[in-house]
C-alpha cells in the first residue's frame, strides 16, 4: 500500500473527490473492458519505454526541453 502524501503536486479534480473516477475504474474492471483495451495501449507503452531507456525523461533532458520551449516563444 502506498504511503500517504501530505504535500500534493496537483489538486485532485472534483470527479476524484466525489469518487466518480474510482467508480468508473471499478465498473471497467468488472466488465473486463480493461483487458479488451490492453492491446491498443501496447504501442504507446513501447514508445514510452524506449524513450525512458534513451534518457528522454531524465532531469537534464527535461531542462533542455523546457529551455527549448522558452526560447521558441
Amino acid at each position: 500500500m502506498a504511503r500517504p502524501h501530505f504535500i500534493r503536486y496537483r489538486r485532485p479534480s472534483l470527479s476524484t473527490m466525489l469518487g466518480v473516477t474510482r467508480a468508473k475504474k471499478r465498473l471497467n474492471r468488472q466488465l473486463g473492458i480493461t483487458a479488451v483495451k490492453r492491446p491498443f495501449r501496447a504501442p504507446g507503452n513501447m514508445k514510452r519505454r524506449f524513450l525512458r531507456r534513451a534518457g528522454y525523461y531524465s532531469g537534464p533532458m527535461k531542462f533542455f526541453r523546457l529551455m527549448g520551449r522558452m526560447l521558441k516563444k
